[in-house]
């Protein structure tokens, strides 16, 4: 084992390492695309809107009053010139007719045999209001949300440049771990594998069924290592990232020609977390046995190394107002579950899943350190738990 890096220093390791990894871009479909980032500039194919559209039901006029009524002009029809002293009833979002000098609102309307009357103004949005053709939207680099993706339908796009979702597998290590049934006769029920391939999808990952349990021999590490990596860009395993009697993963990555990008994060719980590489480019994460333990290393190696991959920041920490006092963990930084007012949780065990299930995230409490009530900290949020 080597000596833990800092858990700030792990976080940003593993997002270099992802960014410094990440694909080269293609143009991809909106929902591919999703949760990304822009690879190129988003520019408008067409103006917007592309031809004065009007903003309300009403009635576009032309000239003086009176204005007979001459028709009327629905959304995605191409209206004729307007005659002066003509009006035709429009919708929201229609083509505003050639000629027409304002907009009766309907609420604002009267009409009376064959005629309308009211107040009337420009009530259309100009061609090329929100941005001309050619235009740049958005810089490279902007994440890919609902919003950019409904702009970028709106400009004339099909598909955007980004970073596909890169392929990942869960490995779950472990003779005494069960898929079904309750635990019992030292055997235990495995939480690990139905968990974090959503951990993973909800990281920006495209995540496929886990692997497992695999037994604990060197041969069966190994080849479950590679059957992971013949098809994922990254392989998270569960358990055996410390030098017990049956933790095999070290001499797996050996066996592998895996390097390590990090071995060890200062860190509590989870400590015994790692990340590798292999010669072709491919990441293993060793993520600890304990629940508690392997959803800190998700957050803390995995989401960030997921964002390089997808050229997006390092993810974000946010804060909240502490509820009651934290201790410290020495030299180590304490992750501590806390709800969304800052209270501590029970059942906060690295082994247990009963306070992550309820938490808002973990409150960062820096080495060396311990935080009292009311003051504000870092929180570390888990993928897809109160985004």
């Amino acid at each position: 084992m080597t000596d833990p890096i800092t858990w700030t220093q792990a976080r940003e390791t593993a997002w270099a390492a992802g960014y410094d990894a990440k694909p080269a871009p293609a143009e991809l479909a909106f929902d591919e695309a999703a949760g990304s980032a822009l690879a190129a500039p988003l520019v408008a194919v067409s103006d917007l809107p592309a031809f004065p559209t009007s903003a309300v039901d009403g009635w576009a006029i032309a000239g003086p009053a009176p204005w007979r009524i001459a028709g009327e002009v629905l959304a995605g029809q191409i209206p004729e010139k307007l005659g002066s002293g003509a009006a035709v009833k429009i919708a929201t979002g229609a083509q505003v007719p050639e000629g027409t000098d304002g907009i009766i609102r309907l609420e604002h309307s009267a009409v009376e045999d064959g005629f309308v009357d009211g107040p009337h103004a420009p009530e259309w949005r100009e061609a090329g209001e929100e941005a001309r053709r050619g235009e740049e939207l958005l810089p490279a680099g902007t994440p890919v949300t609902p919003p950019v993706i409904g702009l970028a339908a709106a400009a004339g796009h099909l598909t955007l440049p980004a970073h596909g979702r890169p392929r990942a597998r869960v490995v779950v290590f472990g003779d005494e771990l069960l898929t079904s049934g309750v635990s019992g006769k030292g055997r235990i029920r495995d939480a690990l594998g139905p968990m974090v391939p959503h951990l993973l999808t909800a990281a920006g990952a495209d995540a496929g069924p886990s692997l497992g349990p695999v037994e604990d021999t060197l041969e069966a590490h190994v080849a479950a290592l590679r059957e992971g990596l013949a098809d994922a860009d990254l392989v998270c395993t569960t358990g055996g990232t410390m030098v017990g009697p049956v933790d095999h993963l070290h001499a797996a990555l050996a066996e592998i020609g895996a390097e390590y990008v990090l071995n060890t994060v200062a860190v509590r719980p989870g400590f015994p977390m790692l990340l590798a590489r292999t010669a072709d480019g491919k990441f293993i994460a060793g993520l600890p046995g304990n629940p508690q333990s392997a959803v800190i290393a998700v957050v803390t190696i995995v989401a960030p190394l997921l964002a390089g991959l997808r050229g997006l920041p390092l993810p974000p920490l946010r804060t909240v107002e502490l509820a009651e006092d934290v201790p410290g963990r020495g030299s180590f930084t304490h992750l501590a579950l806390v709800d969304p007012a800052g209270r501590r949780l029970a059942h906060h065990g690295s082994a247990m899943l009963r306070g992550l299930a309820g938490a808002a995230g973990f409150a960062v409490v820096p080495p060396d350190d311990a935080a009292s009530a009311g003051r504000v900290v870092d929180l570390a949020t888990v993928p897809g738990v109160w985004q």
